[in-house]
């Protein structure tokens, strides 16, 4: 959302996003699997970070996936040279024609598609489904795929890679394989963001990480991902509440001190779940269930429900004078990470990113 460079301040949250990390993130994925090239999944607008601000900021990454054409056409201006996937494929005769002038790569899952690229002439990539029941060709295609000529990747996608120790990626990882014994000369590709990090035996030809680019979990052993995204929300008033009093929609929080109550300028339009409301599990066992905001790295607990442009935060255990109007809650930060709001608020790091929205000041580094 453009703001007038001669009216500074306007905005209610900021979010900065580290480029150099995500560079340096990807760097890290890299050489967790030093025999593989490792590609970078920047779909549904790089997580919600920006495809445009990013894509031009992984120099060394050759390769970049997804989801829709459209996603496609709007990274090719970007990254001239690099070869993108399309994850969904063609699903048209036009589209397949619309892509194959972008020199777009499809991810083809069906025969419909097949047929429909093939008239193209141009290279593509084969899919199967391993056990996901989601996207690409069964297991018993792939005998019969096997002669299809152009080809230039087969894939597949793992399930539950962020459970190291589930059966099914053994599972998955032996269908694979005989899926590769019909295609000796093709490079693979099955490592997510999670298989990254699995042993060795799943990282194939190409690896396609995409949340942990953008610093967020891709299970337990995950290492050296550093953090992407810092939100902090405006102050806009500091009140006080006395014991006995609600607080916010349906009076749902009964305040049962005399308090000191923050009112941030962000709410679910800005991609802060009101789910985050009292819902998700304590960081630590001394703190409150729901959402938290920090200053000066001192955690203050959400109360009341999340409104659409305002939530309200208790500071009466913070510093007299260090919450003040005007001042800024950390949402996303050192303190509160990307991981601690997703578990709060009952999802996952990837809904966080890509519901964040466009009203956030935002700035790249």
């Amino acid at each position: 959302m453009p703001f007038p460079a001669e009216i500074p301040d306007l905005e209610g949250t900021r979010l900065v996003i580290d480029r150099s990390a995500i560079r340096r993130n990807w760097q890290t994925l890299r050489d967790c699997a030093p025999g593989s090239e490792c590609a970078a999944v920047v779909k549904a607008d790089a997580y919600g970070l920006g495809l445009s601000e990013i894509g031009p900021h992984l120099p060394e990454c050759r390769i970049f996936f997804v989801a829709t054409p459209q996603e496609g056409l709007a990274l090719r201006p970007t990254r001239p040279d690099a070869t993108i996937y399309v994850l969904s494929g063609p699903w048209s005769a036009a589209v397949a024609t619309a892509m194959a002038e972008a020199k777009l790569r499809p991810v083809i899952n069906t025969h419909e598609q097949l047929k429909r690229w093939s008239e193209t002439g141009q290279p593509f990539a084969l899919h199967f489904d391993t056990g996901m029941n989601r996207l690409g060709f069964s297991i018993e295609d792939a005998g019969r795929l096997a002669g299809s000529s152009g080809p230039d990747l087969v894939l597949s996608h793992l399930a539950c890679a962020d459970e190291p120790d589930h059966a099914a990626n053994t599972e998955q990882r032996k269908r694979f394989n005989a899926v590769r014994e019909h295609f000796e000369d093709v490079p693979l590709s099955l490592a997510n963001s999670a298989g990254v990090f699995l042993d060795s035996d799943y990282h194939y030809d190409l690896t396609r990480p995409g949340i942990a680019l953008y610093g967020g979990s891709a299970g337990p052993r995950m290492t050296g991902i550093e953090r992407v995204v810092e939100l902090t929300a405006r102050v806009i008033q500091v009140r006080q509440a006395r014991r006995g009093e609600h607080v916010s929609y349906d009076h749902t929080h009964r305040l049962t001190r005399d308090s000191r109550l923050a009112v941030a300028a962000i709410g679910y339009a800005d991609g802060y779940f009101r789910s985050g409301s009292g819902s998700g599990v304590p960081l630590r066992d001394a703190l409150p269930d729901g959402a938290m905001a920090a200053i000066d790295g001192v955690a203050a607990p959400l109360i009341g429900r999340t409104t659409m442009d305002l939530s309200i935060f208790d500071v009466t255990d913070l510093p007299p004078g260090c919450c003040k109007e005007g001042d800024w809650l950390e949402i996303i930060g050192t303190t509160i990470s990307l991981e601690d709001i997703a578990r709060r608020t009952g999802t996952i790091g990837y809904e966080v990113l890509t519901a964040l929205g466009q009203r956030h000041r935002r700035s790249y580094i």
